[in-house]
């Protein structure tokens, strides 16, 4: 197989199996009506996923399977499981929907780092690139609930939840089909359940953890409360009729976004990239709200610059950890830098409810801009590292 056909085969799969990512969350102003849940049911309707996911890429990286398995079939798998446990929502109802999530969360850990790590077999100088053409994959899958929801009756949040389903069992079916390895892949390594606290304790892969974790902090808390944010803005001012729309623009413009990074990054550096992306999406955090309950035309412009630069440096740290760590733990290395992050985003995503409830949409936002700060100084620090010479070709 050719690389083209192969990673964009690869990036179809991706961008079909994350769609049930956010499914249950782009109907969550609909099912707290139907299942009468207050703040908190609210946000474990994501954070379930995000738990299940941690949980799922621990037990990856401390058992090397991303490394140790066959990544096809592990990523194949993974999205039919995810999809069927999405589809088995509506009929399980609200006490099974969250330990539903959790699962959701568990099997995705076999498609996004595995993902990567595929298309890392496939790219050695254009590794930022292929990479973040993965992640724009994912930002359009993310994004592809929020696409059903405004296409779907507005109350009717199963089709939205069964739409999701089905993409994910097609992106699952297109990885068992067609998707490969690369000629960059290495032997499955023994069994090293040690390597994860190795990287632990190496400062070049610790402070590009630490930058991935600064951007993590924003991108998912951020990914789960927009759309609420833009139906609460659309309606103060009167005007919610396209604010289902709305989020699918906001969020979607981070895949162009990691496109254009992950060119640039393999050309100019991926620190400086990163350190550019942080800084917009960090303000972006500032302005939203003095955009709130005002015009919606200039608040939707902002939201996608936001959702374009906030996911943009995603691919980056993922691939600045692939090039410092060693190649055969590829996948562990990945496994256990998503594993970190996304422990990081139960906390953001569950306080921003609670930061409405006592500040309102106006200000919630703010808190945010801590995580891009402090990736700004993690990456400066890292650019400085003789190590930082082994990424993207030696441009840092």
């Amino acid at each position: 197989m050719r690389k083209p056909a192969a990673i964009l085969l690869l990036s179809l799969a991706e961008l079909l199996a994350m769609a049930v990512w956010f499914s249950a969350s782009a109907v969550v102003p609909i099912l707290a009506k139907v299942w009468q849940l207050g703040e908190s049911g609210q946000a474990w309707l994501t954070m379930s996923v995000q738990a299940g996911f941690a949980a799922g890429t621990l037990i990856s990286a401390v058992f090397n399977l991303a490394d140790r398995w066959s990544a096809r079939p592990l990523f194949a798998g993974s999205a039919c499981f995810a999809a069927l446990c999405t589809a088995s929502i509506p009929a399980a109802g609200s006490a099974g929907a969250f330990p539903l999530r959790f699962l959701t969360g568990l099997f995705l850990a076999g498609v996004y780092p595995v993902g990567m790590k595929i298309m890392a077999t496939w790219t050695r100088e254009d590794r930022g690139f292929g990479i973040g053409l993965l992640v724009g994959a994912l930002t359009l899958g993310s994004a592809a609930p929020h696409l059903l929801r405004a296409l779907s009756p507005s109350s009717d949040w199963r089709a939205v939840l069964y739409g999701s389903a089905v993409l994910g069992l097609a992106g699952g079916a297109l990885a068992a089909a067609l998707v490969r390895e690369g000629p960059y892949g290495t032997a499955a390594p023994p069994f090293r359940w040690q390597y994860g606290w190795e990287l632990l304790r190496r400062r070049d892969v610790v402070l590009a953890n630490l930058g991935y974790l600064g951007h993590m902090w924003e991108l998912y808390a951020v990914w789960a409360w927009m759309p609420v944010f833009l139906l609460a803005s659309f309606r103060a001012h009167g005007d919610p009729g396209w604010a289902r729309a709305a989020p699918v623009v906001a969020i979607g413009s981070g895949a162009a976004g990691c496109l254009l990074a992950g060119k640039l990054a393999d050309r100019i550096g991926r620190t400086a990239v990163t350190i550019a992306s942080l800084a917009v999406s960090g303000g972006c955090c500032l302005a939203a709200g003095w955009f709130y309950g005002g015009n919606p035309l200039p608040l939707v412009a902002l939201c996608t610059l936001w959702g374009f630069a906030v996911v943009a440096d995603s691919a980056q740290y993922s691939a600045a950890v692939t090039e410092l760590c060693l190649a055969e733990y590829t996948g562990t290395a990945l496994t256990l830098q998503t594993c970190l992050g996304f422990i990081l985003t139960l906390a953001t995503i569950r306080i921003i409810p609670s930061l409405v409830a006592l500040l309102g949409w106006k200000w919630a936002f703010s808190f945010l801009a801590i995580g891009p700060a402090a990736g700004i100084i993690a990456m400066a620090a890292l650019r400085r590292l003789p190590e930082a010479g082994r990424m993207a070709g030696g441009n840092r």
